[in-house]
């Protein structure tokens, strides 16, 4: 079974299950989804707790001979199990087959992995965990999705906002969750249950917003003028090199320009993201759906553009660098999408 952390909750008002396995790419959640099914786990008697870490050089004959061992003090127990890095490599995938062919009795057995990419979720070991129990996966909040999730935060503790204030916590803490936390708890204490003004948010929140360079790649290709001015904005206050952030735009740039000539040769869609090398769901489902802003001289024309970029940063040419990374970007995002059945 799969679910989500959103769904965990409802599932373990059913009872807990022998094993379960939590990873994704969203600390905040995947370390509230553990700290559920443990106090699920403790509630149902489950009192003595042991805990493993996976870290270099970890002898993992020790899952073997805790998952054997029966406790003398409790007939219950929690087993934990962490692996930092996500990669049990071979004797590790081994031991977590052998482990779960036999779930040991009166435990609840609880292993967190970070972010697991298509590659790991497709091997042996991965597959056995997902056989033998409940997969939980925290997923990263998109920007589109977390007025929502600020919403169901602020319901928790009794309170709501409009539309407007949401987007704009939303705005402020884009791109760390963690952030996102503590400013509804922030709300919680400074404020009654009930509505919360646009006023009352704007003065008590903070702009915690926290971006990477993937995050200019996502405003590009989305087509998404005032989210590239915003990451921009927060990378060159945060000391970003510039010739990262070019890289980072220049990089997509040139994946789609690859994917339109593999399609412009016949190849088939999938074969073309291939191609292209433009891997993860996530991203190829973007690019598909936002393909139609791109023709082959738009990147042809920012391929030149970036070059000349380039030797703006090496002091080889005269311009205002982080301007014209915008401009860049800018480039695509517009772009008015074609009128069906025309070519551009």
């Amino acid at each position: 079974m799969r679910l989500s952390t959103e769904q965990l909750p409802q599932h373990l008002t059913r009872g807990l299950a022998p094993l379960y396995t939590v990873f994704g790419d969203e600390p905040l959640l995947a370390l509230e989804a553990t700290d559920r099914i443990r106090t699920m786990a403790r509630a149902a008697g489950y009192d003595e707790r042991e805990v493993l870490i996976a870290e270099q050089h970890f002898d993992w004959s020790q899952l073997g001979i805790s998952g054997d061992s029966q406790s003398l003090f409790a007939s219950r127990r929690i087993l934990e199990l962490r692996i930092p890095n996500g990669k049990p490599g071979n004797e590790g995938g081994q031991a977590l087959q052998d482990f779960c062919a036999r779930l040991p009795a009166s435990t609840v057995t609880l292993i967190y992995l970070p972010g697991v990419d298509w590659r790991a979720q497709k091997t042996s070991w991965f597959a056995a965990l997902a056989a033998a129990g409940v997969m939980v996966e925290a997923k990263q909040v998109a920007r589109s999705a977390l007025p929502g999730w600020l919403a169901g935060r602020l319901k928790t503790q009794q309170q709501h906002a409009d539309e407007e204030a949401l987007e704009f916590i939303a705005d402020r803490v884009e791109g760390n969750l963690f952030a996102a936390y503590q400013e509804v708890q922030k709300l919680a204490l400074l404020f009654p249950p009930g509505k919360l003004a646009y006023e009352q948010i704007e003065e008590a929140v903070l702009d915690v917003a926290r971006f990477d360079v993937s995050d200019l790649a996502h405003a590009v290709i989305a087509g998404d003028a005032q989210h590239l001015a915003r990451v921009l904005d927060g990378l060159r206050g945060e000391g970003t090199a510039p010739p990262l952030v070019l890289w980072a735009i220049i990089e997509e740039i040139r994946a789609v320009g690859k994917f339109l000539a593999a399609l412009a040769a016949g190849r088939p869609r999938q074969q073309a993201l291939r191609e292209a090398r433009i891997w993860g769901a996530e991203r190829q489902n973007l690019i598909l759906d936002h393909i139609g802003h791109f023709t082959t001289p738009q990147i042809e024309s920012a391929i030149l553009h970036a070059a000349a970029i380039d030797r703006m940063i090496k002091g080889l040419a005269k311009g205002e660098v982080w301007d014209e990374l915008l401009r860049l970007g800018l480039r695509f995002v517009q772009m008015p999408r074609p009128a069906a059945g025309k070519t551009r």
